[in-house]
């Protein structure tokens, strides 16, 4: 049977009283409709397709071309919502798999779960149910004496018996197309907002003698629809707790969950150990036998295996197996560090090039500068790559020595095995194996000389 999922993301989100539509705030780094994206995408083979409305330019921009759209331009509920894809799909599924795009916890597991009982249900469709006694807002599913469900009951108009009842209709569910269509035909609107609601289906289908099937979610956590950023931090939290439980169970050590943070698009190798106030971000990836933190952020950068990185902040950087950094350094845009380097306390690096076993001594500034191996650059060192108008770039062969405090005014290159005294000030180009001291530096002899 051909199944198709569509997400209802056409609300205008008014309490979260935003700018930014309501589907476009993130959670764990992306935009929360891509989380709800990514669980519809492994339920069926053909594109999710969303129902948009309020925010729909940005919603598509965001979104592109993993899914199909379809506008709501008047916002007359879920029923409404759901009955614009009927044009997209009638004729052309089987089954029709619905939720709400505010559902971002909501699993491809829970979805698929939702879609095989729909398969062995003869009646029109099967709704996604949540046991608690803390409604947060939910419809109660109201059965009769049989056990059979018979209407969704919306909390402000709940009576009191009505609010005891601890069964809620979590927003998610799986149709039988033909049945599907002309029921929605017949929803009535609201007598308060003179809406059309997909609830209201159940009520239909009970009249009409029709078995409703329910899934039981087991999850609470998968039910935190976004509404407010009260939600969304909640989402976040039960969000950080899931992805950090992921990583332990692939052989990851985190000393303290609690105060970890690893977004959802980053990867990390085994036996890797994260120390407490660690934040790995973006689409960061980190190798295995890794020392992380504590109090270190990555965002969007690479880290090879066998690196300590300690209180420090990597951004959109390259680093090689065997790496020693910090604590306290900073790795900008473009810093790509070669196996087996060491940069110390307090050092910064910027769109530059350390060759292999290049050593960096600390409170030293190295920007749009490449470095050649086994290069050694002194406590202190800066490059003074801006004139006030254009960066420029600084080239130091392999085997030099770099003397503390020796600043370096670019454009500038540095021949093999040159050597600098310490507090200089190099404005000039120095030849291989020749040593420059002073302010500015001069050449004072060549290294062969000393043999």
């Amino acid at each position: 049977m051909k199944a198709r999922v569509v997400l209802l993301a056409a609300g205008k989100g008014t309490r979260m009283h935003s700018r930014l539509p309501k589907l476009l705030h993130h959670l764990s780094g992306r935009p929360m409709i891509l989380h709800s994206l990514e669980s519809a995408e492994r339920v069926s083979k053909e594109l999710p397709i969303l129902v948009v409305g309020h925010g729909s330019e940005a919603i598509r921009e965001t979104v592109g071309p993993r899914a199909e759209f379809v506008e709501q331009a008047d916002q007359l509920g879920t029923g409404h919502a759901l009955l614009q894809t009927q044009r997209m799909l009638a004729g052309k599924a089987d089954l029709i798999v619905v939720s709400n795009a505010d559902l971002p916890l909501l699993t491809s597991d829970t979805l698929k779960k939702l879609l095989d009982k729909q398969k062995k249900n003869k009646g029109p469709f099967t709704l996604l149910t949540l046991r608690q006694g803390e409604a947060r807002g939910f419809g109660r599913v109201k059965r009769d004496v049989s056990g059979e469900p018979r209407a969704i009951i919306e909390e402000a108009e709940a009576s009191a018996a009505d609010l005891a009842i601890e069964e809620l209709n979590v927003g998610a569910y799986c149709f039988r197309a033909d049945w599907l269509w002309p029921a929605l035909k017949k929803l009535k609107p609201s007598a308060k907002k003179k809406e059309y609601y997909l609830t209201d289906l159940l009520e239909i289908a009970a009249k009409a003698g029709d078995h409703v099937e329910t899934a039981i979610l087991e999850d609470a956590n998968e039910a935190i629809g976004i509404n407010t950023r009260e939600h969304l931090a909640e989402a976040e939290a039960a969000l950080r707790k899931r992805v950090n439980r992921y990583w332990m169970l692939e052989g990851v050590t985190i000393i303290d969950p609690q105060s970890t943070y690893i977004e959802s698009g980053v990867s990390i190798g085994q036996d890797t150990i994260l120390w407490p106030n660690t934040m790995l971000l973006g689409t960061t990836t980190i190798g295995e036998d890794c020392i992380v933190g504590p109090n270190t952020v990555i965002r969007s950068s690479r880290v090879g295996n066998a690196c300590r990185i300690e209180a420090a902040v990597v951004e959109l950087a390259v680093i090689e197996n065997d790496v020693d950094i910090g604590p306290f350094a900073h790795l900008r845009k473009g810093a790509q560090l070669g196996e087996g380097v060491h940069m110390g306390n307090f050092g910064e690096i910027k769109n530059s090039t350390l060759a292999t076993g290049v050593k960096m001594g600390h409170f030293s500034y190295i920007g749009d500068a490449t470095i050649g191996p086994n290069v050694n650059i002194g406590a202190g060192t800066i490059t003074a790559n801006y004139d006030g108008e254009k960066k420029n770039p600084t080239v130091i062969e392999s085997d030099v020595f770099i003397g503390s405090d020796t600043m370096l005014v670019a454009p500038l290159h540095i021949g093999q095995g040159a050597r600098t005294g310490a507090g200089s000030v190099v404005t000039k180009d120095v030849p291989a194996h020749t040593v420059v001291v002073g302010v500015p530096a001069r050449v004072i002899r060549k290294l062969e000389e000393l043999d």
